[in-house]
């Protein structure tokens, strides 16, 4: 039943990604936003309501002795997901399609605004990981950070919405919708009205959240059944499930040679995650966002995001060329963490 149960979470998580990706670009276009704001912005916010709800919900309404530890465990996981595993799935989803490419597997991306993207992380969760270093008294030092990061994200957002529009309608996919709007512009009769839009997108984010729950719970009880340990479900398993979003959608607009929206989808999530999620953990559970010796393994992962990010990102910034192949070096900085937690966890079960 439970892998039933996963098959079927996952063709739901796939048709809300497909779904939302079409909505998200009418929704730009309607609003006149420019690619980056579309990929960025809205498509890394939207998608990373899964795992964001996660230690929301565990930090603000659970009630367990070890809440706090699965939120903060799992504010940390994102970043860290995104970028290596997710960079390695897009990575090989680039060069799946690079035979079909003029370019190869050199990415039509805009590495102005990847680059853009990357130092707001880097700054953000530099700051952010920086706070758990901080004494726990007095409180107000990570408050002070919980203002500076929420100012960081909202400067970021600033930039991309205020950045010259370039999508066009021309370029876009027929709204999946478009058969429910009866009373379109007569002007216009290809462009749908923007409550089709915006009921798409909802149906979208409620068929990835709904699918992304039943897939955790899936798996879990999957893990549970073949006795795997609680610290590497947690660390390493759930949050595969909850990142689905991203891959999903970050594939299927590099199928579909919008190399900028699939990226941005990515690294616009990273930049979401290290602050705003960040912050929850410094105002409600900023006992817990300490770096201990007994949390060294969770914090390792920020670590191994930094490193990923820079050996992808600085050659990029330096050539204003970004390949496919370098994509993949995501999966060995994942396999390299995979393999630290199963010797902790292994040691510890002995």
């Amino acid at each position: 039943m439970d892998i039933l149960i996963l098959a079927f979470a996952f063709v739901v998580i796939l048709l809300g990604a497909e779904l939302f990706t079409n909505g998200i670009e009418w929704f730009g276009r309607k609003l006149e936003l420019a690619e980056g704001a579309v990929g960025s912005v809205l498509a890394a916010v939207g998608t990373a309501l899964p795992e964001t709800l996660i230690p929301i919900i565990a930090i603000l309404f659970a009630t367990g002795e070890s809440s706090d530890e699965v939120g903060v465990g799992a504010i940390l996981g994102a970043p860290f997901m995104l970028s290596t595993l997710a960079m390695f799935v897009t990575g090989i989803a680039v060069l799946y399609v690079a035979r079909r490419r003029s370019s190869g597997d050199e990415m039509r991306v805009d590495t102005v605004v990847l680059a853009h993207d990357m130092r707001y992380f880097a700054i953000a969760y530099a700051l952010a990981i920086g706070a758990a270093f901080l004494p726990l008294e007095p409180v107000w030092l990570k408050w002070i950070v919980a203002v500076v990061l929420i100012g960081i994200y909202a400067w970021y957002v600033k930039g991309h919405f205020e950045a010259d529009p370039d999508v066009d309608a021309e370029d876009l996919a027929p709204l999946r919708f478009h058969r429910l709007d009866r009373t379109q512009h007569r002007a216009d009769p290809g462009v749908p009205r923007l409550r089709i839009v915006n009921a798409q997108v909802l149906a979208a984010l409620g068929l990835i959240v709904l699918g992304a729950v039943f897939f955790v719970d899936a798996v879990e009880n999957i893990a549970h059944e073949l006795d795997v340990d609680s610290a590497l479900l947690a660390l390493v398993i759930a949050p595969i499930a909850t990142e689905l979003p991203e891959k999903f959608n970050s594939v299927i607009w590099v199928r579909q040679g919008k190399d900028t929206l699939a990226m941005g989808n990515i690294t616009g999530a990273m930049v979401f995650q290290s602050t705003i999620p960040t912050v929850i953990a410094l105002l409600f559970a900023s006992s817990t966002w300490v770096a201990t010796e007994g949390s060294y393994v969770a914090f390792a992962s920020a670590g191994i995001a930094f490193a990923s990010s820079a050996v992808i990102f600085i050659p990029m910034a330096r050539r204003g060329v970004l390949r496919g192949r370098a994509l993949l070096v995501g999966g060995l900085f994942y396999l390299a963490y995979l393999t630290l937690v199963i010797g902790v966890v292994s040691g510890a079960v002995g």
